[in-house]
């Protein structure tokens, strides 16, 4: 057994670090992933699940005011001030990216620029919760099996 935790544990940091140098996490995730511990083990699950039901209602939210007669681009872009500093709480780096663009669109009104954007913000939600789906049943599979997670820098 210890074979295969060894190895769901190499899989394990080599993942997280190809979500690293993609842009998919930075720093701000290890951080998340420093407050967990055998008080709150679950921790870093609980604050993904809520980023991704948060951000489910905010793209909808998003979608339906592109679908008003007049856009209330300002509307808009405090769903995206909303959504971007909830991406950069979890370290979602290309999430808050496309959030900064999709800011500047709303604030230029300029309503091709924020579609554009909207369909990037949900193409971004939909890839990373995979990749953090699979970063964290790995984490299951290693914890389940009796081994650790590796700790990150």
């Amino acid at each position: 057994m210890d074979g295969a935790i060894s190895q769901w544990r190499k899989q394990w940091f080599d993942y997280f670090q190809y979500l690293r140098q993609e842009g998919f996490l930075d720093d701000q995730f290890v951080q998340l992933k420093k407050l967990q511990d055998e008080n709150s083990p679950d921790f870093v699950v609980e604050v993904v699940s809520l980023f991704f039901q948060d951000s489910e209602k905010l793209l909808n939210n998003m979608a339906n005011a592109f679908e008003q007669k007049v856009v209330d681009f300002k509307q808009v872009d405090a769903y995206v001030h909303q959504f971007k500093g909830s991406s950069a709480s979890i370290g979602a780096m290309r999430i808050k990216n496309v959030c900064i663009n999709f800011r500047n669109y709303c604030e230029a009104q300029n309503l091709e620029g924020c579609l554009i954007c909207l369909q990037q913000l949900q193409q971004e939600c939909s890839v990373l919760k995979n990749k953090l789906e699979k970063l964290l049943n790995l984490e299951q599979q290693i914890l389940a099996a009796g081994g650790s997670i590796p700790v990150i820098e």
